[in-house]
């Protein structure tokens, strides 16, 4: 090999693992010659404008889920230094892990390895899990990533700017039993556990000298939750029981049996009631056996109980594996950083509207990690009117008020909302309505007008849509933060003076989907369009094949969906 050769594969793995080591000496093959590899990276600073060196902030991104993997891809400001600390070194699609529980999909298929990223980008990363975050002195304390063990390494981290997004953990209730004895479905190593966990149980009812009653009771399936996730694996896994296990168990089939379980009325209660009256029905047609008003009050080793919430009687059955998907909750890391700056008293982190933590300017949070508190129009509309009111007459002519519409528009998503709903076209409408005429308004008709505004704020839902919409939202306001500064593009600040240096964040919803089975799928899709049938999941097909991050991760999956229409799904337990 030649010395030329040797250095750039050298220099390319250097680069691929910038922080492996800070001083190599290598000897090449060609002979006597020195290659020097040192990590203390001259792009880490950078020039001011009068040709002064200046040392680049530091901007700290935990997590690889779907709003940091976002952020990163989207960021290009070569006026930071970033650092990804993550203790999974991959993208993963989470959508079609429940694909993955019955061997539709591999688990390879649908993981993205953050290193590519990281070499395209020059960002670095470390395998590792943030522990702590001290906000006061802009620290962060990570373990390694295999932190039971002994070996397992503790350090510190500095940043400037902290990006957060470590998504959430499932949210049992403190329902007791869960946690030892359910599988959840978060995670790549989840799922392959369930897909474990069904062949064992088919390889176990298969089993000679069983009675009935202990086939029945192994190949019972429970899922808690009626949600997307609960509901799409109960197809999934209906879908392998009449296509596959038909074929390969036939002598145990008769045996198998799927209970999904559901505290409310109806399952997927967050899509319209076509969808949810469509799904109730081919569930039933199925033979999954679908029980709503039930929720869970303990599980153990054999035995799942339920409590009817119409009669309160508590009933208790046997099952053979237990799937539990109702929700998210805190991660203990975020939990200790809520109670240090604050926010103690809250279910989840609050940010503002421009994904900054509450209380910390240096730290923003995306996705599951954290909720937006939005500001109500009702908490302002003094400070609204006031900055209308030019000539502070006490009332705000046309021209006046058409100054500050499209701010007021801009800082409250939830007018635009509200006119929706009102099937008014504009807020000068709104306060014609209010007024009996357009021509001038006191502070009191003002507040009148605007009075139900804030009954159309609504939380953002937990979803890979919106962290992965977050993630770009935020990388793009980092790629133009200079520029920003000097010249703001955001809306008025009512209670201050000039602009927000950025718009804020509006989520835009294109759609959802709920694989029922069967090659069947609901979607609902903007504009109050709900499709349900073959053609839908054609649709979710080639919507997933597109979201999917690579054309690595595209082909990989589209051959797995090939794969099972030819020749079945996989039904190995490894």
């Amino acid at each position: 090999m030649s010395s030329h050769s040797f250095s750039k594969r050298a220099y390319s793995f250097f680069k691929t693992y910038p922080s492996a080591a800070k001083l190599l000496l290598l000897s090449t093959c060609s002979g006597g010659g020195l290659l020097v590899y040192s990590d203390s990276n001259p792009l880490k600073r950078t020039l001011t404008a009068d040709g002064q060196e200046t040392k680049k902030k530091k901007v700290v991104v935990l997590g690889s889920g779907w709003g940091g993997y976002s952020f990163l891809s989207y960021l290009n400001n070569p006026n930071y230094d970033v650092q990804v600390v993550s203790p999974r070194n991959f993208f993963l699609f989470t959508p079609l892990l429940p694909s993955v529980t019955n061997g539709t999909v591999e688990a390879r298929s649908i993981v993205e390895p953050i290193r590519g990223l990281m070499r395209k980008k020059g960002f670095e990363y470390t395998e590792a899990e943030c522990v702590k975050i001290d906000a006061s002195n802009k620290k962060i304390l990570c373990r390694s990533k295999d932190g039971a063990s002994k070996d397992a390494k503790e350090f510190d981290m500095d940043y400037d700017i902290l990006v957060v997004a470590v998504g959430a953990k499932p949210n049992t209730f403190n329902t007791p039993g869960v946690e030892e004895n359910a599988h959840f479905l978060k995670e790549a190593e989840d799922a392959l556990k369930i897909r474990q966990s069904v062949i064992n149980s088919f390889e176990r009812a298969s089993l000679p000298d069983l009675t009935e009653e202990e086939r029945k009771k192994i190949l019972h399936f429970v899922v808690v939750g009626g949600g997307p996730t609960g509901v799409e694996f109960s197809a999934e896994l209906h879908d392998f029981l009449v296509e596959d296990v038909a074929k390969i168990y036939p002598k145990v089939q008769e045996f198998t049996r799927i209970t999904l379980l559901e505290a409310g009325d109806h399952i997927l209660n967050m899509f319209d009631k076509r969808i949810t009256a469509f799904a109730e029905e081919k569930f039933q047609r199925d033979g999954i056996d679908l029980k709503t008003k039930n929720m869970v009050v303990g599980v153990t080793a054999d035995e799942i109980s339920t409590k009817e919430i119409a009669t309160g009687r508590i009933v208790s059955e046997p099952y053979g594996m237990v799937v539990w998907s109702t929700g998210i909750g805190i991660r203990p890391v975020i939990k200790e950083f809520m109670h240090q700056i604050g926010q103690g008293q809250r279910r989840v982190l609050a940010t503002d509207e421009w994904l900054r933590v509450e209380g910390c300017d240096s730290v923003y949070a995306l996705g599951d990690t954290a909720t937006i508190n939005q500001r109500r129009v009702m908490e302002d509309i003094a400070a609204i009117f006031s900055k209308a009111d030019k000539g502070e007459t006490g009332t705000l002519n046309k021209k006046e008020f058409k100054s500050v519409v499209k701010d007021i528009c801009q800082r409250y998503p939830q007018v635009e909302l509200y006119l929706k709903k009102k099937k008014l076209r504009n807020i000068a409408n709104l306060l014609k309505s209010a007024n009996g005429d357009d021509t001038e308004v006191n502070i009191e008709t003002f507040k009148q007008a605007l009075s139900e505004v804030d009954t159309q704020m609504k939380n953002l839902p937990a979803t890979a849509q919106v962290a992965s919409q977050q993630g770009k939202y935020l990388a793009k306001c980092f790629n133009k933060m200079e520029k920003c500064e000097k010249k703001p593009e955001g809306p008025l600040r009512f209670r201050g003076e000039g602009r927000h240096r950025f718009q804020p964040f509006r989520y835009r919803h294109f759609g959802s989907f709920a694989p029922l089975g069967g090659e069947q799928t609901a979607a609902e899709l903007p504009g109050d369009w709900v499709s349900i049938g073959h053609s839908s999941q054609w649709l979710w097909y080639s919507v997933y094949a597109s979201k999917l991050v690579s054309w690595r991760t595209r082909s990989l999956v589209v051959s797995d969906w090939v794969r099972r229409f030819i020749f079945g799904r996989d039904s190995s337990s490894i």
